[in-house]
């Protein structure tokens, strides 16, 4: 039974795989930059999605892939509210976006008109590492009052990231929370790992976290 599930597991590995180079060669022909936030629940994936939308405007369009697993459409409405477009997927209970998901959501949006495309992953730290949905970057947001024992706890999930970017920094004065510590874990899990400390309320280091987007982006036509 271990050996069957095992190999089952591995050929809805793969064949995710496959729609996920399918994925990011669609990205790459319409001249799109993509990332994949992921993070806990309240970790603030769309506040700071919000804030580097904020940022970017008006002269770099950004569409967003709102995942949850309830339909409910709270984070699409806010971010179409700040006047990009927005596709949600709801997963059904499923606690991962996967490549075919994003397949769907990519004939939803208007990509001839996109710079960047930012998908934010159900509330999770564990299932999202383990799916590659085509993007070109992941990005993990993690938060001061989640504490700083998470790259110990969740290695998988730093390990594939390209990007860190740490959440809620203006809190850092009133929680208990060792950024050496928490710095220690992720190097050594991932060396080197480009970080953002931010703050959406304050605004540190939205400007540095939008400014690497933009160095990203891909020459149309």
């Amino acid at each position: 039974m271990t050996t069957q599930r095992v190999t089952v597991v591995e050929k809805i590995l793969n064949a995710n795989d496959q729609l996920a180079a399918q994925n990011k060669a669609r990205l790459d022909a319409a001249g799109i930059f993509s990332i994949n936030i992921m993070a806990s629940p309240g970790a603030g994936k769309t506040s700071v999605i919000l804030n580097t939308i904020k940022a970017l405007m008006p002269d770099i369009r950004l569409g967003v892939i709102e995942g949850d697993t309830a339909p409910v459409t709270i984070d699409a409405d806010k971010v179409t509210a700040a006047g990009m477009p927005a596709v949600q997927i709801n997963t059904g209970g499923d606690c991962h976006l996967d490549a075919a998901m994003i397949k769907d959501a990519l004939n939803q949006l208007p990509l001839e008109s996109l710079d960047i495309i930012i998908i934010e992953n159900v509330g999770n730290l564990v299932c999202p590492a383990a799916w590659d949905l085509g993007t070109h970057a992941n990005v993990l947001i993690a938060s001061i009052p989640e504490g700083d024992d998470k790259p110990y706890k969740y290695p998988n999930i730093y390990r594939g990231l390209d990007v860190l970017i740490l959440n809620k920094m203006d809190l850092l004065p009133y929680i208990n929370f060792n950024t050496d510590y928490f710095k220690q874990g992720v190097e050594m899990l991932n060396p080197g790992l480009i970080t953002f400390p931010v703050s959406c309320k304050t605004g540190e280091g939205l400007s540095a976290w939008a400014d690497w987007l933009k160095s990203h982006l891909k020459r149309k036509g």
